[in-house]
């Protein structure tokens, strides 16, 4: 059953403040997209007309800039278009977010909650509707696509229980008759720049920790994935209106690079938080640091799993597989890598070409499919060209890759996920290919020299050891074992579960985000003094008499 079709979908009317066509998308062709079961989206979104909306506050859809036309990599079907933001439009939402924050970073922490758990029933109600729109503007399966959902559920659960769980400290001064504490204050406004791969969690994982802090946000989503952007403001739009609460605290702007340029460079931008490539966030870093701003950094992985004697094979190779093909390998969270002793290496091969060659691929819709396309044709031409240097670089593909060709493949963005065996120290497996490529390396000795080959690359987000041996996951774990920002046991790499920080360390970034004391990153820190005796006692026993 498919939810109600008057909530994310229905025409805007002047009588709530929107544009009356700021809900019509143009030039829909998703009905060629479902090969499955009839769509909500075919029943809702019918009219043949642009999506005029760039930017947009609670009660303003507006945009002055070029169009961006977004394609399903599931047929390759123009689903609509947008029009991006100028630099003036962009002056605008800066302005409108500056005097929304004078207002809302007054209002209690429990009440900011309070609009947080009303978004996250609104997400809840359009949950089937929104997880079809990931899984067809992104391409990732409908079961991943209603995950992500999930997700944005979840996170605004926990910021909920946030919202009464601001602690400071209070601390015991060195001078009589003092109190001393330390409190945390909105920064201002928050910055976000998300990635085609989640293009709602990443967004939900940031604001809805943000607007419990008090924080107002502005939002540029990927310009691949702009549609779920636009039905996300939409969503929080209605909370905003129901509540009365100002335009400014959610703001959306559509655009390229040069988007993310602005904002980084902007000073009146608090923190900014981007999720993308090592490329990307090295730039946003330079340039946000420049101005001695705040970033919050989610980057590349190149993540591996660890695979010991000791291990539960059939366990291991469904880990594995879940993680190497897993929306397609265009998790920052994939598994790249596996490092395999020599003892079982033979097998493991073995059972992973077995597993591989039980794949599905196909639309990401139909669910009996376990592989969906890849986001666009230069993603499917960084996968040909992986393949073309893990040969020239001395591997051996055990499972063949290639392009699927066909009237069920048309529109070119289907790849079949490929093994290959070859050395850690490789230049094509030091770096991270956002494709469905499986590494496979031997390793000989203790753990130790497994973990040794795991850490020997930039990247450190995720990781993990399949293994029934105490003592290996012990030292996996330790000081001394996976220097990633995310460390399992017998589990994949892929997966994060709200309430843990989620991120990495080195070319990673170093951010986290949607869990643990990660709300910290959001705030401003400052400790007090309060004197309430008559005299004055300065720190470190320091006389100054007049």
């Amino acid at each position: 059953m498919i939810g109600r079709t008057d909530n994310i979908w229905s025409r805007g009317s002047t009588s709530s403040g929107y544009h009356p066509c700021s809900y019509y998308l143009l030039s829909l062709h998703v009905g060629r997209c479902l090969s499955v079961r009839k769509s909500f989206l075919i029943e809702t979104l019918k009219d043949n007309r642009d999506f005029e909306i760039s930017h947009a506050s609670r009660t303003e859809w507006f945009g002055s800039d070029s169009k961006i036309s977004s394609f399903s990599p599931v047929d390759g079907s123009e689903l609509g278009k947008v029009t991006t933001g100028n630099k003036d439009d962009y002056e605008k939402l800066i302005k409108d977010a500056q005097n929304a924050f004078k207002s809302f970073r007054k209002i209690p922490a429990p009440k900011r909650g309070e609009l947080v758990r009303q978004l996250g029933n609104k997400i809840r109600e359009n949950k089937a509707e929104l997880g079809e729109l990931v899984s067809i503007e992104m391409g990732k399966s409908l079961q991943e696509g209603l995950g992500e959902v999930q997700e944005m559920i979840d996170i605004c659960d926990f910021a909920v229980g946030l919202s009464r769980q601001l602690y400071g400290l209070t601390m015991h001064s060195e001078r009589p008759n003092h109190r001393m504490y330390e409190q945390y204050h909105p920064l201002g406004i928050v910055g976000v720049i998300s990635a085609f791969n989640f293009p709602v969690a990443v967004w939900s994982w940031n604001v809805a920790l943000a607007w419990v802090c008090g924080n107002v946000c502005i939002w540029k989503p990927s310009e691949k994935t702009p549609l779920c952007g636009v039905v996300c403001q939409k969503l929080i739009a209605d909370v905003l209106k129901e509540n009365d609460m100002d335009n400014g605290i959610s703001c959306l702007i559509n655009g390229d690079s040069q988007v993310g340029k602005w904002m980084s460079d902007d000073h009146r931008i608090n923190l900014l938080s981007a999720t993308g490539s090592t490329r990307m966030g090295k730039d946003v870093a330079q340039k946000v640091g420049a101005r001695l701003g705040k970033s919050l950094l989610e980057l590349g992985g190149n993540n591996a799993i660890i695979v010991t004697p000791s291990v539960d094979i059939k366990q291991a190779v469904i880990n594995i597989v879940f993680g190497a093909v897993g929306t397609c390998g265009q998790r920052c969270t994939s598994t790249r890598r596996i490092i395999v002793h020599e003892s079982i290496i033979s097998e493991i091969k073995t059972e992973l070409a077995k597993a591989y060659s039980q794949l599905k691929i196909g639309n990401p819709l139909d669910e009996s499919n376990h592989v969906g396309p890849l986001i666009d044709v230069d993603a499917v031409n960084q996968y040909n060209s992986a393949l073309n240097l893990i040969k020239n670089q001395g591997g051996k593909l055990i499972v063949e890759g290639g392009v699927l060709l066909g009237d069920d493949y048309k529109s070119g963005c289907y790849v079949k996920p490929a093994i290959a065996e070859i050395k850690n120290e490789a230049s094509i497996v030091q770096t991270e290919t956002f494709a469905p490529i499986l590494y496979v390396i031997e390793y000989k000795g203790e753990v130790q020299n497994a973990i040794e080959i795991m850490n020997d690359v930039k990247q450190g987000l995720s990781s993990s050891i399949m293994t029934k041996n105490l003592k290996e996951s012990e030292i996996f774990l330790s000081a001394s074992g996976s220097d990633c920002g995310i460390a399992n046991v017998n589990i994949g790499t892929s997966g994060a579960e709200i309430g843990g920080a989620f991120g990495g360390e080195k070319e990673t970034g170093g951010g986290r985000e949607s869990g643990s004391d990660a709300w910290k990153v959001y705030m401003r820190r400052q400790t007090n003094t309060i004197n309430y005796s008559s005299e004055l006692a300065l720190a470190q026993g320091i006389n100054f008499d007049l």
